[in-house]
């Protein structure tokens, strides 16, 4: 079997397709209300009435927990709201200065392989934190990408993006999450992603003291190398 690594070029829609709408929300986006706005787009995606889109919002302090969460990786249940979501993957956070980036992609379109579509959402993440001269790197035993911190420990990694995702109709939603200047203290609520050993770490933790505008305008330019064009709306 392929590795992540190798799987991960491009996802590129078949030809004539329209361009991703490309919609970055004011303020913060109640959990809730994305889930609801994501499915109810996915459905008219499949159903050819929509075009595919990339929506990229903050939320307010929440815990969320994917369909293969364990209760006991829930430390602190009353800190902030828990979710339960549809989502793969385990508990995991998110607040302000955090981006999360909900890809609503008809992957009939480009290919039906779930695995190769993780590692185009990783290759996006690695390349966009290049972008910034981070070397993010995915790791085969477990989803999200990795940046070496060797100034802790010789094998010390902190995690510095989420991927979580579903898929109904061959249609993708929810997507992936990059710690800009999160509150890092908020993820001790949580065992993130049911990972221990590991630590988490933001784009300001590593000393770029950058603005959720900069990285989306990264974001977007790398999306649009392995997605295809985008057009703001």
């Amino acid at each position: 079997m392929k590795t992540r690594d190798a799987l991960a070029e491009t996802f590129l829609p078949e030809a004539g397709s329209a361009p991703v709408e490309w919609v970055v929300a004011e303020g913060l986006t109640g959990y809730d209300e994305a889930v609801a706005e994501m499915e109810r787009r996915a459905g008219l995606i499949a159903d050819g009435l929509a075009r595919e889109r990339a929506w990229l919002v903050e939320h307010p302090p929440l815990y969320t927990a994917g369909t293969s969460a364990d209760d006991a990786d829930l430390i602190a249940p009353e800190r902030f709201p828990v979710h339960r979501s549809g989502r793969g993957g385990q508990f995991t956070y998110h607040g302000p200065g955090q981006r999360v980036a909900y890809v609503m992609l008809d992957l009939k379109r480009r290919e039906p392989d779930l695995r190769r579509f993780v590692a185009a959402l990783e290759a996006w993440l690695i390349a966009t934190l290049d972008g910034f001269n981070i070397r993010g790197e995915r790791r085969e035993d477990r989803v999200g990408v990795w940046v070496r911190r060797p100034e802790k420990a010789p094998s010390a990694e902190d995690k510095i993006a989420a991927i979580g995702i579903r898929v109904r109709r061959w249609v993708s939603f929810h997507g992936i999450a990059l710690n800009v200047e999160p509150e890092l203290a908020h993820f001790d609520g949580i065992v993130p992603c049911g990972v221990t050993g590991h630590g988490v770490t933001s784009l300001v933790d590593l000393g770029l003291p950058l603005t959720m505008a900069d990285v989306d305008s990264v974001l977007r330019a790398q999306f649009e190398q392995i997605f295809g064009e985008t057009v703001a709306v």
